[in-house]
Formats: structure tokens, sequence, C-alpha cells
């Protein structure tokens, strides 16, 4: 083959390359490149989902037996928003040769809701909240540890600063917070940091506290307050 025809070749190949590479860091970074709706529209209903060997979903399969995969950070989201016989619209590219959809977005048709592919989930980011408090909410030994809000949003605090601070957290309170958000296919919920009854007057949380000891010391000391041990006992007589 000609030296230039090969230069030509190699010279294609590495910027196919480093265009593909580009577009992966933006749709990682940035979001998604294209407009799902740009793609095109499949409609169908829904037989079953399909599973990986730890039995997460990983796509579905419809009455006509086309595959649909999303990716796996999309799972929690599709099993809450589309179910077995429900009515979909998939945007997505679709194979030549088999009935197999790569989808961007797959919407319910009865309810209208769509999960899109923005990407893989970027974590918690920090927010602030206000709202009424609907309850309280409590662990599994009754203690105190957050509230819910009117529309849904959860609160979650340490047991001991939820103590601190419950005259903060009765019902039908109106309140402000700060923390690390986390906005899931299954509500919000908020990791507070700080509270107040609006964002110019917030109390910062403290941490959680130290583990305790066998016997309720925080720092592991059998007893006499934080970080203090008995006297050893006298060393029998001769």
């Amino acid at each position: 083959m000609p030296t230039k025809r090969i230069r030509f070749l190699l010279g294609t190949l590495l910027a196919t390359t480093m265009i593909g590479a580009g577009a992966a860091t933006y749709a990682q970074n940035m979001g998604p490149m294209w407009d799902p709706a740009q793609l095109p529209e499949t409609r169908g209903t829904v037989k079953q989902y399909t599973l990986t060997p730890r039995g997460d979903v990983d796509g579905l399969i419809l009455n006509d037996g086309t595959e649909v995969k999303v990716p796996p950070h999309l799972t929690g989201q599709i099993v809450f928003a589309v179910r077995p016989n429900d009515e979909v619209s998939i945007r997505g590219l679709r194979a030549r040769a088999i009935r197999l959809i790569d989808a961007a977005s797959i919407t319910n048709v009865a309810t209208g809701k769509t999960v899109v592919d923005n990407g893989p989930d970027r974590g918690s980011t920090e927010q602030t909240v206000s709202g009424k408090i609907a309850s309280t909410l409590h662990g599994k030994r009754g203690e105190v540890n957050g509230a819910l809000l009117e529309d849904g949003v959860q609160l979650r605090l340490p047991p001991h600063e939820a103590e601190r601070l419950a005259a903060m957290l009765n019902a039908g309170q109106s309140l402000t917070v700060r923390g690390s958000v986390m906005d899931t296919a299954l509500g919000k919920v908020v990791d507070v940091r700080a509270i107040g009854s609006s964002s110019d007057q917030m109390t910062e949380l403290a941490g959680p506290r130290p583990p305790r000891g066998p016997k309720g010391d925080p720092k592991g000391g059998p007893k006499g307050g934080p970080g203090r041990f008995d006297a050893p006992p006298p060393p029998p007589r001769g």
C-alpha cells in the first residue's frame, strides 16, 4: 500500500479516536452531548426486565422481542418509572441486524415519567433547602434523627444534634438547612450540616460523637468522665 495512503488512514484513525475520547469526556463532565428527542423513537409494551448476574436491572424486553439496553446507573430509576405491561416510548440507537436498542431515554406513556441518561451519578452536592416540617424521623431505638418536610424532602441529623436542636424539629416548624443533597429516584435527602430559621441565621452542626467504650466513656475509659480512668487497685499486702 502506498505510504501516503497508510499515512492518510492512520491520520483518520487518530482523529476519530480523539473525537470519540473528547465526546466521552464531555458527556462525563458536562452532561449529555445529544438531545434524546433527536434520536429515533420506538414504542412498545414492556414484557420483563433483563438482569445482571447480581440481580440488577440492565434493560428491558418488549413484547415483540426487542431488547432495550440501559447503562447501569439508570437501573434504579427504571424500576420505579417503568413496570412490566407498561407502554413505553424509547429514544435511542437501533441495531441493524437484530432487535436491539441502546436507549438514551425511556418514557412511560401512561404516566409521563421519563428516565434520561445524563451520565453517571456525580454524587451529592451541598445546597440550601427550606420548608415546613411535616413530622420528625426516628432511628430504630426511637431516637430522633431527622425530619420530613411537607414536600417530601428528608432531613437527616446525627441523633445527639437532633436532640440538642429538638425545638427546631417540631411539626409545623419552618426552617432552612444547608447540607449534602442526594436527589434519587426514591426521593431527596439532605445530610444536614447547618440549620436555622433562615439562611441568615444558621447553626453549624457538630460531627458524629466518638464511639463509646464498654461502659459509656466516649474514649474507652470505664468511667469517670471523658478520657479518664480510675486509678489501679493497690498491690496486695505481703
